[in-house]
């Protein structure tokens, strides 16, 4: 398993209405692809006073599911549009790492 992760930043006032576009549309269209691999995403937030970064960690079975879902450059971040306008920054590449163990001990 691959875990594809990614961050990006909104100004406090803009952070619900990301949420809102992620949780709503963002993510929904992922999932309506059904792509061959993939495994699912986990959204993270951390409110700060100054900005609110997110953290999307999505689960794919290989590097060649992630290519299914980017093309070949499988570290350029999906950043929509619409994201783009509500975001104050983000990463532009997206990291990966390769699931060592899952186990809860």
């Amino acid at each position: 398993m691959i875990k594809r992760i990614w961050h990006g930043w909104t100004r406090p006032e803009d952070a619900d209405r990301y949420e809102r576009l992620l949780l709503g549309e963002i993510i929904p269209a992922i999932l309506d692809r059904k792509m061959h691999g993939f495994r699912g995403i986990e959204v993270l937030r951390e409110d700060d006073e100054d900005e609110v970064e997110f953290i999307t960690i999505m689960t794919f079975v290989s590097r060649d599911a992630i290519r299914a879902f980017v093309g070949d450059d499988i570290e350029v971040a999906h950043v929509p549009e619409a994201a783009q306008r509500v975001l104050s920054r983000w990463d532009e590449r997206s990291r990966h790492y390769e699931v060592r163990d899952g186990e809860v001990r």
